[in-house]
């Protein structure tokens, strides 16, 4: 609300080229509030604006805005303000900027940075796309497990102002192999002759850099901690991550999961900003292939053309049980899909949860099928026997499919939410045509 209050003010001052005026004006606001606050002006406001911004609160709204507003920012600014920019951002964010940036751009922040920063850019994106090394910063605090508190404590004073976090205190050999993490309050707390030893519990959780980042998603979650101590193969320390960074590759994992289930391409960006191209090339790819998927359930109706002849009454019924075997898939998908991403189903647990899926779609199956009957007591008698039979199997068997499409595709290396509502959708529809004709032909006699 002060926001929108304020933006006539503030463009008055931009216009006016009063700068030191929106400075004072924007001093209390917070830094994800300018973001939006640039996100709405005008491209050549934006930059002003961006200009006019002290250096620190310049860098941490640069790191509020979405990719594609930090590419178009970078543009507009000179290499001397890129260069202080990009000194100034977190490693991680750094990190993630430059691997999303077009291969020349990224090339360009590189030739800008001072050969410190170019050493660390380039360690950080030496390691695998969406690994956790790519995801995490290299500024902690480590103290060693023979120092005094009080010791520690000191270090800790003057190490602290360039770290991530001091919320916990990360105790390494000289090796830097990582030994405990401990919460900063203990070391206040326990007396100032004490070892760091002494306060030691030998509890530490920690991630290997090379581990997908979803890892550090699922071990943040399950420990309940904000900050997460990455490794390498050996066990020395070489960075952490922070809640915050977690926080983002969640939104992204389950913006592209959401995306699968539509069986939508990923689409990186904001969908107010995406292109017409971006959108086109996510959506089109499945559909195509649904729509040869689909041939099948007509080549199938077209098998059955003498049992249609026969009882065009049928033909009522097909939408209604194909749908039904497709939408009971769908929700089998989700519910699996979603168990495995938070890590509460594995691999080993298929054939425990088929006993139960076949027990629960059973019951469904049944509870539908007296539904479907009462419709066709006054709409086709002589097909209650077969419709009921019908969606008895097809809601079996898609939810059966929707349940097992998952696992098959974790198996292959895939990511599962790739088994998705359409595709689940086109397979039951494909075989619920096949069992619904096949029980009709059968049980009413059609054909010999």
């Amino acid at each position: 609300m002060l926001k929108d209050l304020l933006k006539p003010e503030i463009l008055d001052l931009i216009e006016a080229h009063r700068w030191t005026d929106l400075r004072d004006v924007l001093a209390d606001w917070p830094a994800p509030e300018i973001a939006d606050l640039v996100l709405h002006l005008r491209k050549e406001d934006r930059v002003l604006l961006f200009r006019a911004l002290p250096r620190g609160t310049a860098t941490d709204v640069f790191s509020h805005l979405e990719l594609e507003q930090q590419d178009d920012l970078l543009r507009d600014l000179t290499d001397e303000e890129t260069r202080h920019l990009l000194a100034d951002l977190p490693p991680d964010d750094r990190t993630h900027l430059l691997e999303e940036l077009p291969g020349q751009a990224t090339q360009r922040m590189l030739n800008l940075l001072g050969p410190a920063d170019l050493k660390e850019a380039r360690w950080l994106l030496g390691y695998p796309e969406e690994s956790v090394g790519r995801l995490m910063t290299p500024d902690y605090v480590a103290v060693r497990p023979e120092w005094s508190v009080r010791e520690a404590l000191s270090h800790i004073r003057v190490q602290g102002k360039d770290s991530e976090t001091i919320n916990r205190i990360f105790v390494t050999d000289e090796r830097w192999y990582l030994l405990d993490d401990i919460e900063l309050r203990h070391f206040i707390l326990a007396p100032p002759n004490a070892t760091v030893a002494d306060i030691m519990d030998q509890s530490v959780v920690s991630v290997s850099a090379f581990a997908h980042r979803e890892e550090a998603v699922n071990a943040i979650r399950r420990y309940d901690q904000f900050v997460l101590p990455v490794v390498d193969s050996d066990g020395v320390l070489v960075g952490i991550v922070t809640v915050d960074d977690v926080l983002d590759v969640q939104e992204e994992e389950t913006t592209e999961d959401f995306h699968r289930v539509a069986s939508v391409g990923p689409v990186r960006m904001s969908l107010r900003e995406a292109p017409f191209q971006v959108l086109y090339r996510a959506r089109i790819g499945w559909l195509l292939v649904l729509v040869f998927m689909n041939i099948f359930s007509g080549a199938g109706i077209a098998a059955f053309e003498e049992t249609i002849q026969a009882v065009v009454a049928l033909v009522f019924f097909l939408p209604l049980l194909i749908d039904s075997g497709g939408n009971a898939g769908s929700q089998s998908a989700t519910l699996m899909i979603r168990a495995m991403a938070t890590g509460d189903v594995r691999m080993g647990d298929w054939f425990k949860l088929l006993s139960k899926e076949l027990a629960v779609a059973l019951a469904i199956g049944l509870t539908m099928a007296v539904g479907v009957s009462m419709i066709a007591y006054f709409r086709a008698p002589e097909v209650i026997a077969v419709v009921a039979i019908t969606m008895t199997i097809i809601v079996l068997v898609g939810s059966l499919i929707g349940m097992s499409l998952p696992f098959v595709f974790t198996r292959l290396g895939w990511d599962p939410a790739t088994a998705s509502a359409p595709l689940i959708t086109s397979l039951a529809d494909i075989s619920g045509v096949m069992i619904y004709f096949s029980i009709a032909t059968w049980y009413l006699g059609i054909g010999g």
